[in-house]
């Protein structure tokens, strides 16, 4: 699996300083690095993570920026200065956010007969397209209603597991993903379902099974059974430039590209 981010500084006292000082500790930059990067000094970016010196609202917005502080936690930053939170948190069914909704809708139906789907930051499917219908097709309805977790239908033994012909190699990927997740965001909501997707039981190798050679593609592939043939796919992740709103931050979009002529003939039949 791909090593994780360190785990954050401990934090004590009160105050801006030490959740920043955390962050830079995380991001691993000196101070002197960071006080280039957001046109300060040294001295003040050691005064504010002290406590010696209170950082202006602007300031405490340029550190979080130089130092790629997710949007939720430029809020917590702010509130731990004396400031007001910035960004709003608008519910996805907000009328403010139809566009994004509308948008997101058009992009992943433009994708078929491809794969597609919106998560939020707990990896809960927001909307996908026919072409991930077509994947889940004999999945239990249990896994597939009322907002389902892409993590939970990928690698539960009742979902797609079975299926997929590189399952270890694509499950420490998504278990690797998870971990860089929680170590920037501090979710207990994404340690929860990490706990839970991890030790979900693993098929045991055939015995005498041979090692697998070097894999033909450019990117890890996602290899799974459909109808008696075999689908492959790469994967890319898209999230907003800039996000002004926390849940829209925290909506990411993710394509699977057929890996194979074979695979994007199959999709194009069935749609058809």
């Amino acid at each position: 699996m791909t090593p994780t981010a360190s785990a954050p500084a401990v934090v004590t006292g009160n105050g801006v300083g030490p959740l920043l000082r955390a962050w830079r500790e995380r991001r691993r930059i000196s101070q002197l690095e960071l006080a280039l990067r957001a046109d300060s000094s040294a001295r003040h970016i050691s005064f504010v993570e002290t406590g010696r010196s209170r950082p202006s609202e602007e300031m405490v917005l340029r550190l979080a920026d130089r130092l790629d502080v997710p949007v939720r936690e430029r809020n917590a930053l702010l509130l731990a200065a004396g400031y007001a939170p910035r960004y709003p948190e608008t519910p996805l069914d907000d009328p403010a956010l139809d566009a994004v909704r509308d948008g997101l809708e058009r992009l992943i139906r433009g994708y078929e007969p491809y794969p597609a789907l919106v998560v939020d930051a707990g990896y809960d499917v927001v909307a996908a397209n026919r072409g991930v219908a077509l994947l889940l097709e004999g999945v239990p309805e249990r896994l597939t209603a009322q907002a389902p977790n892409a993590m939970r239908l990928t690698l539960h033994p009742e979902g797609l597991a079975p299926r997929i012909r590189n399952l270890r190699e694509w499950r420490g990927h998504l278990l690797a993903q998870m971990e860089r997740e929680i170590a920037l965001h501090r979710s207990d909501r994404l340690r929860a379902l990490y706990e839970e997707v991890s030790a979900y039981p693993v098929p045991e190798e055939p015995p005498g099974a041979e090692p697998a050679g070097p894999v033909p593609y450019f990117a890890l592939p996602l290899v799974v059974e459909h109808g008696g043939r075999t689908l492959s796919f790469v994967s890319s992740i898209s999230t907003f430039n800039t996000p002004m709103d926390v849940t829209v931050a925290e909506l990411a979009v993710e394509t699977f590209l057929p890996a194979d002529p074979a695979t994007a003939e199959y999709l194009r039949a069935r749609a058809g």
